[in-house]
């Protein structure tokens, strides 16, 4: 038993696919974090040349952005989770009632996957005796514990991250001159930005290179919108 644990605690450490779940979330939490507030701020700042307006306007971006990320992750993973408990409930109904069709299911998956009918048919009485329910959770609704849905993980994570990638621009906003406002926002979003494509791309294990690419561009496109609302309405605020 601890040999087979020491080499899922090797696969685990070559391999990035288990980080999936929470790095999607962290990812998608400090991306919005950083570019939801430092737009908000680039076109509130575009509209008017006084401080408050813009430190309220992204604070107030912040904490609605952050509860909004982490109540909108938890109820899209929750149902998630529910539809995962719907076919595991069904599945179990199945196996009951139809067992030796069951089984010819699993042993079909195993023969698509390149096992010959006879290996296939072994392999799935096998695992059968073995686990019956969690072979078919498995394999057949291809259910495991990388892809299972954690609601509270996810909404956690994208609620800390987001409020992590926002606090970012209101430091901006706070300190540095009105006159370079726009600009120093935009500056230093894609800084952060970048950073957050480096570290992602480090975590996950793939390119660097493509992460910075992608998430550069996209974050220009939206503040550039904002800033161009905020210039075309102008609003002299106070």
């Amino acid at each position: 038993m601890t040999e087979k644990k020491e080499i899922l605690d090797d696969y685990l450490d070559n391999h990035f696919i288990h980080r999936s779940n929470w790095l999607r979330a962290a990812v998608l939490g400090a991306n919005d974090g950083i570019l939801s507030t430092a737009s908000l701020a680039i076109g509130i700042a575009a509209a008017t040349d006084i401080r408050e307006p813009i430190v309220l306007a992204t604070l107030a971006g912040l904490v609605a952005g952050a509860l909004s990320m982490a109540a909108g992750e938890y109820v899209s993973v929750s149902s998630q989770t529910d539809v995962e408990k719907a076919d595991i409930e069904r599945e179990k109904i199945e196996l009951k009632e139809e067992p030796e069709l069951e089984l010819q299911r699993l042993a079909e998956i195993y023969v698509q996957r390149g096992l010959k009918n006879e290996t296939a048919l072994t392999v799935a009485r096998e695992l059968t005796e073995h686990d019956v329910l969690g072979a078919h959770i498995r394999d057949e609704l291809g259910i495991n514990e990388i892809s299972q849905a954690k609601p509270i993980q996810a909404a956690l994570t994208s609620g800390a991250a987001f409020t992590v990638g926002g606090i970012l621009p209101l430091i901006v906003t706070l300190f540095l001159p009105l006159k370079t406002m726009e600009v120093s926002l935009y500056g230093f979003a894609l800084f952060f930005l970048i950073i957050l494509g480096t570290l992602t791309a480090k975590t996950g294990g793939s390119s660097i290179s493509k992460a910075i690419i992608r998430i550069t561009f996209w974050g220009t496109v939206a503040m550039g919108l904002t800033a161009l609302v905020g210039y075309l309405f102008n609003v002299n605020v106070g």
